[in-house]
């Protein structure tokens, strides 16, 4: 068994969507990025790395490199679990946050377990994302940004 942690986040910026978890949702702002800035699935991508002892999302997709210009970071999730299955591993569970003042992300949660499960195989009850607000506190509670935290648990093949 190997464990990873990851995290991410991103400013809140007018003019771009607002993705996370593979969803769009309707928002008057969206995450700053090179790729999509989609911050859910960048923390999943990182645990996934730090698990295969793999380094982080900067170090495969750099973002000095235009080829990942607005990038879909679900397609990154999938080089993720492509690196998962080269080294004989597979998802035991991951477990996500989201940190969000707004907007209200609990009508999203089922649609992103739903993208994670298909794309990493396994079933929807190995896959938890859950959302928290800090309460008006920090730059999250500010609405400047998002930021999102996963760990993930990775067992033999």
């Amino acid at each position: 068994m190997r464990v990873g942690i990851g995290y991410d986040v991103h400013k809140l910026v007018e003019g771009r969507d607002l993705i996370i978890g593979g969803v769009k949702i309707e928002y008057d702002k969206g995450l700053l990025g090179h790729s999509d800035a989609d911050v859910l699935t960048h923390a999943l991508i990182d645990a996934i790395f730090g698990a295969l002892a793999e380094g982080d999302l900067g170090r495969h997709f750099p973002d000095t490199d235009s080829k990942y210009k607005g990038a879909d970071s679900l397609r990154l999730l999938e080089y993720a679990k492509e690196l998962m299955d080269q080294k004989g591993y597979r998802l035991g569970n991951v477990d996500c946050t989201i940190i969000a003042q707004a907007p209200k992300m609990a009508p999203h949660l089922s649609r992103m377990v739903d993208n994670f499960a298909r794309l990493l195989d396994t079933d929807r009850t190995s896959i938890n994302v859950k959302a928290t607000t800090e309460e008006g506190l920090g730059f999250t509670g500010a609405r400047q940004g998002i930021s999102s935290q996963a760990i993930v648990l990775l067992v033999e093949k």
